[in-house]
């Protein structure tokens, strides 16, 4: 089996790749084929643990379940974890190799095209249809030399491409011919045509505009996608994150918006919650109110401690407690709950130790070994099921661990709940997903009536949402004519 390959790629970041590559994927899957999702590159915060032990990027995750597949690494074969500015942790195949610097790691791609290609032959062989993701924009010019992740990979797997922009951003005509513009020949053969995004307005209005496109570049529209106010999906990005809305007297959870702030999808069913107001922010003094308070993970937990303690958070977080408040630390968060933070060989910075903020008696020590781990267990404080992942590199003991709060399936326990009950850490990502898990840690907290969410029907719902987009709004059959020409006059060519 060969697959027929077609790459999304977009005019800038948040375009709407990830959305349209979940769509396309969904809908390959209704019309029977076998489809996987690929991204060659991705640098990203969030991200996911696969059933063989693996990290690969959220969104590839979340695509996968659009398949009707579980996760693996040969999704997203090149993962890269931002330690900082300009460095970051690289990840080949699921497994961390080192941490480079961006100039390093452009040197370094020579040896990450290899890694792509391998987990893309897999990936063709075994499916119909591979639905391959961008990064960023194509039009780069100072990333062109040794891409990987767009045209670099295109031109290499010789497939075609579609590029995707948002005409919320405006701008959208700019965006799409410049970025053709800015092509070489050969790829811009590549390029079948465009797909608009986030569209809200008349459609006879943008119809001129769209000819105009069209006349001008000799290629298609494919489709103008509306606006959808009420999709959910996954995010990738650990930089975009939305304040919840909500009325007087809700219960209001305070999130320290650290710098290097890791998978903060774990709040997103929080978020999705209408009785609970969810506050994002860099500065306590800006906070209304809390009544939760919890820490999030971190790539970089002793940085962000001296962040934390630098803008104040410290002595918000012992105030919050004194009048009678809760603190939930999750993964990084759950170790700078701790007395020490120690890091002998300098994985995350400079080489030594930090004092956390004493609140659990216990201390952990980073190693080179991180822990990546599907876990399912349940919560001892109310009997509930609890399912979600690990990711980490730091190993934690002390008299603080004698009162879990989580036992595995394993039958090993996890995590830690103070004696007084104001203070909770774990290490498990993605604690509240599940709706019993959920309330009951949001009792613990101090809400006494809350209505659960069902995070896995949402993302269903968001990820059907985005098919039945892509099937009412983009010509499919022209498309597919389109990229089956391509196909044939790639294999005619001498």
């Amino acid at each position: 089996m060969s697959a027929i390959t077609l790459m999304v790629q977009g005019t800038t970041s948040d375009a709407g790749k990830s959305a349209l590559v979940t769509g396309l994927c969904r809908y390959f899957k209704r019309q029977g084929y076998s489809v996987v999702p690929f991204k060659p590159q991705n640098m990203a915060l969030n991200s996911a643990v696969t059933a063989e032990g693996g990290e690969i990027g959220r969104a590839q995750a979340v695509q996968a379940i659009a398949c009707g597949l579980l996760p693996h690494t040969d999704m997203n074969p090149v993962l890269l974890k931002p330690n900082s500015d300009k460095t970051a942790q690289v990840i080949f195949q699921g497994k961390a190799v080192t941490n480079l610097g961006a100039k390093a790691y452009h040197a370094y791609k020579a040896q990450a095209m290899p890694v792509i290609l391998d987990s893309f032959a897999r990936l063709e062989k075994s499916y119909q249809r591979v639905v391959v993701e961008g990064a960023g924009s194509p039009a780069e010019i100072n990333l062109r030399d040794r891409d990987v992740a767009n045209m670099g990979f295109a031109e290499e797997v010789d497939c075609p491409v579609i590029i995707v922009a948002d005409i919320d951003r405006g701008g959208v005509f700019a965006h799409l011919v410049g970025t053709l513009d800015l092509l070489s020949k050969s790829e811009q053969q590549r390029v079948l045509g465009f797909v608009i995004n986030r569209f809200r307005g008349d459609m006879g209005i943008l119809q001129p505009g769209i000819e105009w496109l069209e006349k001008r570049t000799g290629k298609p529209v494919f489709g103008v996608l509306p606006y959808l106010h009420d999709l959910y999906l996954e995010s990738e990005d650990s930089v975009e994150v939305k304040q919840s809305k909500v009325g007087v007297g809700a219960f209001n959870i305070v999130v320290p918006r650290l710098p290097r702030m890791s998978n903060h999808t774990d709040f997103d069913v929080l978020r999705l919650n209408k009785g609970l107001n969810i506050q994002f922010s860099c500065n306590p003094n800006l906070v209304d109110k809390a009544d939760l308070i919890i820490l999030p993970g971190s790539k970089s937990v002793r940085d962000d401690l001296t962040w934390l303690r630098e803008q104040g958070w410290e002595r918000f977080i012992f105030q919050h407690l004194r009048y009678g408040g809760k603190v939930i630390g999750i993964c990084g968060g759950y170790q700078m709950l701790g007395k020490l933070l120690h890091d002998p060989l300098g994985l995350e910075g400079k080489p030594g130790s930090s004092k956390g903020l004493g609140l659990l008696d216990m201390q952990t020590t980073l190693s080179e070994s991180k822990t990546l781990n599907q876990v399912s267990g349940r919560l001892l404080m109310a009997d509930a099921i609890v399912h979600g992942y690990e990711i980490h590199a730091g190993i934690s003991g002390g008299p603080a661990l004698l009162a879990p709060i989580i036992e595995l399936e394993c039958g090993m326990r996890e995590g830690s709940v103070s004696s007084d009950q104001q203070v909770l850490g774990t290490y498990l990502h993605g604690i509240f997903d599940q709706p019993e898990a959920c309330i009951a840690l949001l009792h613990w907290a101090g809400v006494e009536k809350v209505q659960a969410v069902n995070f896995t029907e949402l993302r269903e719902q968001g990820i059907d949402l985005m098919a039945d987009t892509v099937e009412k709004y983009m010509d499919m059959p022209l498309l597919e004519s389109i990229c089956f020409k391509f196909i044939a006059a790639k294999k005619k060519a001498p």
